[in-house]
């Protein structure tokens, strides 16, 4: 992925693959792709490796052409990522808008979600989840809240169902203190389950923190 112009693209990623080569011999033959939002980030042919770039072993995927006409959910999906601020959310919108057995495509919304609070950071998350009007049904069955519950429920695992919990609180209600941190790392499994489902309904971090007053003594 290359999203900034860099005359020396090239001669690192050919250096890095030959070097690998090198190292590790790997039976199967090599292929690169470098992924680009547009040709105008693309370096261009470069005379040392122009028989490289032109070779069925390296492919250049520029994003903004390959995601028109927006006919497929991923191409809609690449039109959120690529549009200019202000037209945004009407690109999120429309992926939304695509339906799979009645109800959202639940593998999106998270993805849309994310996307749009990194392009939109005066926005916080509530309002993004406002403008593109999704309920509490759909942000349960986006893949990120389920793999929250699964990681949490699994004996073992108790570091990784914590690390995911902050993720989600985090996109839920801003940066966390380092006390509440720590409160939420002693949680129990069935607590942190427990706190997965209750985070729905924070609007603040003054949820939460209400909320491990109650529960992180019992």
């Amino acid at each position: 992925m290359q999203f900034q112009l860099d005359p020396e693209l090239y001669s690192r990623l050919f250096a890095e693959v030959f070097l690998y080569l090198r190292l590790h011999q790997p039976v199967q033959p090599w292929q690169a792709v470098v992924i680009y939002p547009s040709r105008n980030v693309d370096p261009g042919l470069h005379r040392h490796y122009q028989v490289l770039l032109n070779s069925e072993q390296v492919t250049r995927v520029y994003l903004d052409e390959w995601a028109q006409p927006r006919q497929t959910v991923m191409q809609r999906v690449m039109g959120v990522l690529l549009a200019e601020p202000h037209q945004a959310i009407a690109e999120a919108q429309a992926v939304l808008a695509q339906k799979e057995d009645g109800g959202r495509v639940p593998n999106i919304v998270d993805l849309v979600e994310t996307i749009l609070a990194y392009k939109l950071p005066m926005l916080n998350r509530e309002v993004i989840q406002k403008m593109l009007e999704l309920t509490d049904a759909d942000l349960k069955q986006s893949r990120f809240y389920q793999d929250v519950l699964a990681e949490g429920r699994q004996e073992g695992r108790q570091e990784e169902g914590v690390l995911l919990i902050l993720r989600l609180l985090q996109r839920r209600c801003g940066d966390l203190t380092p006390t509440v941190r720590e409160q939420i790392a002693r949680l129990s499994l069935p607590q942190l389950e427990a706190l997965g489902e209750a985070l729905l309904e924070f609007r603040g971090l003054a949820d939460l923190e209400q909320w491990l007053a109650t529960h992180s003594q019992e």
